[in-house]
């Protein structure tokens, strides 16, 4: 995610929220923070705000943060009826955008990276959730974690030779229907999303870049490989 906080906030007609300590990424990781779009009423009021999330969504009634297994992307064929994800898909769904992301080709064993995009700002479909830290006090600000994940789905036939998924990048004539908490959220509403994701995930395109090295984070490592 390669754009500033300021930029991000004007694309998404959205307040500021808590995202002041973002900087662009060229690398994010499952577990770190990512940008995500979300609509509640923090102060009584509706509102659209820009925040900052862990990719790794944690549901309300976990013990622990950690989770026992991967929770970074869901699968939008059964999302509304996972315990994970069924009270998010009600009521907290979000938008986390993207300048693209990285996908891994894999043939004999061996992995090629390739970097996906669009010419415009990606808004995936998302999921989000609020998990209270019982070992932190009442007063602790840390005490509340904002945690998200990303819905996939099959691959469409121009990426299908990348991998056999990709996430569910949305219109941007759908994102208030999305993040509306008044529209309670259920599988037929997924499955539009994923159906008006079609086209639009036919239009990324994508090129094979240098395997990702973790002491980089600039804009080299979604340059094409030469």
């Amino acid at each position: 995610m390669a754009s500033e906080v300021n930029d991000l906030i004007e694309d998404f007609v959205a307040t500021g929220g808590n995202p002041n300590h973002w900087r662009p990424s060229y690398n994010i990781r499952p577990t770190e923070q990512v940008p995500v779009v979300i609509e509640s009423e923090k102060t009584g009021t509706l509102e659209r705000r820009l925040e900052l999330a862990r990719w790794s969504l944690v549901p309300g009634w976990s013990k622990e943060l950690k989770s026992k297994f991967p929770t970074f992307n869901a699968r939008f064929e059964d999302v509304a009826t996972k315990a994970s994800y069924k009270a998010s898909v009600v009521s907290k769904r979000a938008l986390i955008p993207a300048t693209g992301y990285f996908e891994w080709k894999t043939v004999d064993g061996t992995k090629t990276p390739y970097f996906i995009r669009s010419t415009s700002l990606i808004a995936f479909a998302g999921l989000y959730s609020w998990w209270r830290n019982p070992a932190l006090a009442d007063d602790d600000p840390d005490r509340w974690v904002l945690s998200t994940t990303i819905l996939t789905m099959p691959s469409v036939p121009s990426l299908a030779d990348i991998h056999d998924r990709n996430p569910v990048p949305l219109p941007r004539d759908f994102w208030d229907e999305w993040l509306s908490p008044g529209i309670d959220g259920d599988q037929h509403l997924v499955d539009a999303a994923v159906a008006l994701a079609v086209p639009v995930a036919s239009s990324l395109s994508f090129h094979e870049v240098a395997p990702l090295k973790n002491d980089l984070n600039d804009a080299s490592l979604i340059a094409p490989l030469e």
